[in-house]
């Protein structure tokens, strides 16, 4: 048996595998682990099931190349496949220059995958354009927590003070179902007293948690954040003591937000003005109040302003530091917080320096042996990489890890498009995902319970999946294939093929660096649940809570920011008089290249979630086939009519290709963050369900 972490979300919740024996070859069966303390043995339907792939039918066991003759894929050996891709990618550079091969990351990568797969494209491709898909997970709440506080990590206290909060006001996550045993910390919350107020458009298994919802306009959580701390301080509930002591620009704030007044948030994001002044008080009358933000409130062109204003409202209040209290973002991927730490992010470097730091070029270009004046500077963001592809001074080749971006890109269709302009795409999977059968070249690499490595969780809690099976005949790890790639290409530096031995490489790149992993190794790890960063020496104890004496600016005092609300990018008109929204359920992860390949998870494909109200106005039922379409594409789904839901509103989950086809790519100016959140939409009435069923 081997203790180690589940493969899904942020939460990285502790489990154990037993290998064990089965017709058809070994299987994985998962097993609680009590022991480790996010999830105290508590697991979701996806991590009972985790084991799913192992010996799954459409696994990927040999590198396939596709014939330019005749479309098809072939499977070859890997000195081949290799082969092709460092010839051909030796081709491109000689032709187009370095930046025209680029590479795309996930935030479901090890650390180690993470940090040498930026090294590589700084390194032996030269190239600046590498950037990753966590860039549309947490970006815009990394953008604010910077120029707040100046780090980023998640969540700057363990998971587990939730429950010691007064007051916990969720905003934009559906955490019973997203991250299901991290609803326990909600549940033990309103046991001891607390009170909880979720902020969501839908009212979802959360939401029924909630002892205050506010179901506002989709994108609109920014002036509802305003209208908060207007009420705040006209009610002089501030804590004018810490704002003195602990913050600059507050007074800018204050002034920002006189003009929203409860009803004017009202006209703006459909919340009652009595409903706001009702949590205004709650706010005021609570000790320790905590706020914590995801995806519904970030995914937008406003998203970092978004953040920024409830950041404003946890400072305001004086809760930023305090014990139990403050503010936190719920970090949606597994790697989503180290995997932008250590340079798969187009502007940053390892240990979350930023690539156009004189200083921390220096540093990391000595850690790899080579000049500072070598490393190429910032590249372009995810969508605005992908929308380059093939166009002119665009790259002409991509190398994919740990994405499936057909699926999750916005405006999917057009990315496809990108993709399919591509002279050269490989692919290192470990399934056929909708990107890889787009490919030229496809690799297929490890999955978790194959290799070892560590994540960093929503806490900033750096764990350590163990190894417990040895992979299929024919499967390498990315860190082999980017090893191979290296020495093929010419590059002397070194690519560990041992995960640990990259992690103490990447631990040396970050010292110093504000995601400081210098003091961690894989013993501590074991040794300790996990270590929490910064921890710059062996002797450091890590740090489960930041803030307490100072925020990591040049000064120590947080920085109060102001913010407007500008609205969507994309307004209900005439032709698209509603709102769209998307976002995940119970049994999928993601993309759902591996949960939707999972039997015991394969409940329902896609669907269109909307009010009676609005159903009534179509001629639709439960049910039946609706169509949604937007300015960028169309999809055919069956109707799911629920009164949990606004009436102007539509939800589809985005697990399945076809919901990206219609989000806008709308980006944040600071975070690069797509709209995914909001959209103007149409949607009309196909069939019945008993015609749907008849075909």
């Amino acid at each position: 048996m081997t203790d180690t972490h589940c493969p899904y979300c942020s939460l990285q919740c502790g489990m154990t595998l037993a290998p064990r024996r089965a017709r058809g070859g070994a299987v994985l069966e998962v097993r609680a682990r009590p022991d480790f303390p996010v999830n105290e043995g508590a697991l979701c339907r996806k991590g009972w099931t985790a084991g799913g792939l192992r010996g799954h039918r459409e696994r990927l066991t040999t590198p396939l190349v596709r014939d330019r003759t005749t479309g098809e894929l072939s499977a070859v050996g890997w000195d081949e496949a290799l082969d092709l891709v460092a010839e051909r990618i030796t081709e491109l550079r000689t032709a187009s220059g370095d930046d025209s091969v680029a590479v795309f990351g996930g935030g479901g990568l090890t650390n180690e995958k993470a940090y040498l797969l930026g090294k590589f494209a700084r390194v032996a491709l030269g190239t600046s354009q590498i950037d990753y898909n966590g860039r549309w997970c947490m970006s815009s709440a990394a953008s604010a927590g910077n120029q707040a506080f100046g780090v980023d990590r998640g969540l700057p206290f363990p998971l587990s003070d939730v429950e010691q909060a007064d007051v916990v006001v969720l905003v934009g996550s559906n955490l019973a179902e997203t991250m299901p045993p991290a609803a326990r910390h909600l549940d033990r919350l309103r046991e001891r007293g607390g009170r909880l107020v979720v902020i969501d458009p839908r009212l979802t298994t959360t939401g029924e948690r909630a002892d205050h919802l506010l179901q506002p306009v989709p994108g609109t959580d920014l002036p509802v954040a305003l209208g908060l701390l207007h009420l705040l301080d006209a009610a002089g509930a501030l804590d004018e003591d810490y704002l003195a002591e602990r913050t600059t620009g507050f007074d800018d704030v204050r002034r920002s937000v006189a003009g929203w007044w409860p009803e004017r948030v009202e006209r703006v994001s459909g919340i009652a003005a009595d409903d706001l002044r009702e949590v205004a008080a709650l706010l005021a009358g609570s000790e320790r109040v905590m706020v914590l933000t995801a995806r519904g409130a970030e995914q937008h062109s406003q998203g970092t302003a978004t953040v920024l204003a409830w950041i404003n409202l946890a400072l305001g209040l004086g809760m930023c530091g305090k014990p139990f209290a403050g503010y936190g973002c719920l970090t949606g991927q597994g790697n989503g917080q180290g995997g932008r730490e250590h340079g798969q992010k187009s502007d940053q470097l390892p240990g979350y320096r930023m690539i156009d730091d004189p200083a921390a070029r220096a540093h990391v270009a000595g850690v790899w042996g080579v000049d500072p004046d070598s490393l190429p500077g910032p590249g372009r963001s995810a969508y605005e990489l992908l929308d380059a592809l093939g166009a002119d001074g665009g790259p002409r080749a991509l190398l994919v890890h740990g994405s499936n971006i057909v699926v999750s890109a916005p405006n999917a269709t057009q990315v496809t498009d990108r993709l399919e302009a591509l002279d050269l795409l490989v692919v290192a999977d470990i399934v056929m995902s909708e990107t890889a059968a787009l490919a030229d070249v496809v690799l297929p690499v490890t999955q978790w319970a194959e290799e070892s490595g560590t994540m960093t969780n929503l806490e900033g809690r750096v764990i350590l999946r163990e190894q417990a099976v040895a992979p299929p005949e024919g499967v390498r790890s990315d860190l082999d294939v980017i090893a191979g790639l290296a020495s093929r290409l010419g590059c002397e530096a070194s690519f560990p093929l041992d995960p640990e031995e990259a992690f103490a490489e990447l631990a040396l790149a970050s010292a110093g660096g504000r995601a400081d992993y210098a003091g961690i190794t894989y013993d501590r790890i074991r040794a300790e649940q996990g270590v929490f960063w910064p921890c710059p020496d062996a002797a450091h104890p890590g740090t489960p809570r930041l803030f307490a004496d100072a925020f990591a600016t040049a000064d120590g005092r947080a920085r109060a920011l102001v913010v407007d609300h500008a609205g969507a990018a994309e307004q209900p008109d005439a032709d698209y008089p509603v709102h769209l929204t998307t976002g995940r359920v119970l049994a999928q992860y993601q993309s759902g290249a591996q949960t939707r390949r999972i039997t015991d998870l394969v409940d329902e494909g896609i669907f269109v979630e909307l009010h009676p109200m609005l159903a009534g106005r179509i001629g639709a039922r439960d049910g039946d086939q609706v169509e949604v379409s937007t300015r960028r594409g169309a999809l055919k789904a069956p109707a799911r009519v629920v009164s949990t839901i606004r009436p102007d509103t539509i939800f589809v989950p985005f697990h399945w290709v076809g919901a990206n086809r219609l989000t806008n790519d709308a980006l944040d100016p600071m975070s690069r963050m797509p709209e995914f959140k909001v959209c103007a939409a149409a949607i009309r009435h196909v069939a019945s369900a008993q015609r749907v069923g008849a075909s």
